[in-house]
């Protein structure tokens, strides 16, 4: 994977609008969930690619350094060459000083190739560095998203369990409304105030027949008063 489609794909992934996703989800906790696999897995490979990334970029600094310290001290040696053959000259040794002038240039010749090469591979480190500054920042956001979505998922399943619990109370609220009269408890409340008032009914017939036993039995009395005056009428005519 190249390091343009591992940015390309961390950026992708670090700019993902959870909320649009979660509108157009049938089942948005079944979606987080997926959601979260995909980043984590997302995650771990991307973190691997960085990693090889970081490790090319550490090598090509490393490469640079050592360039940087050959140029030099090539040019140290190459200076040395130099006044090792100025002082050969000067003592009347011709042939010995210009071997340490060839000397110096050969010194040269590396410094400038090592200079060469420390200054072709600046722009590519710097090239490299943006880049890898880039996809740790966007390592980073993916962290960031990757929590966001756990937190999201952690809510979600939080809000459908209490609508869930309410949903479920207000049932049984509705089921045990003693206001409805279609409801059990009101229609055992209507059989009960028959019950009272068949036995309402029944007491009153009780009283009613016991009021006409006594008026029955008082006009007994006035009959048996009337044959007894009758009888006596009779006796005091008979005399």
């Amino acid at each position: 994977m190249s390091k343009q489609t591992i940015l390309g794909r961390v950026t992708q992934l670090a700019k993902a609008n959870i909320n649009a996703l979660l509108d157009q989800a049938e089942d948005p906790q079944k979606m987080l969930d997926q959601l979260i696999r995909d980043y984590t897995n997302n995650i771990s490979e991307a973190e691997q690619a960085v990693a090889t990334t970081i490790g090319n970029l550490r090598m090509l600094e490393a490469d640079h350094t050592e360039d940087v310290e050959a140029a030099a001290e090539w040019g140290g040696k190459a200076l040395a060459a130099s006044r090792k053959a100025d002082e050969l000259r000067a003592a009347g040794s011709a042939a010995d000083a210009d071997k340490f002038d060839n000397l110096a240039k050969v010194a040269l010749g590396r410094q400038i190739q090592s200079e060469k090469e420390a200054t072709t591979a600046e722009p590519t480190i710097a090239a490299q560095t943006e880049v890898v500054d880039k996809l740790k920042a966007g390592l980073d956001s993916m962290r960031n998203k990757l929590t966001e979505l756990q937190g999201k998922r952690d809510e979600l399943v939080a809000r459908a369990k209490t609508a869930q619990a309410q949903n479920t109370m207000l049932d049984a609220v509705k089921n045990i409304d003693v206001m409805d009269p279609t409801s059990d408890l009101a229609r055992f409340e209507e059989k009960v105030r028959r019950e009272e008032a068949m036995a309402l009914g029944k007491q009153e017939l009780a009283a009613s027949s016991l009021d006409a036993q006594f008026e029955a039995l008082d006009d007994l009395g006035k009959s048996s008063e009337v044959e007894a005056r009758l009888a006596a009428l009779k006796s005091r005519k008979a005399a």
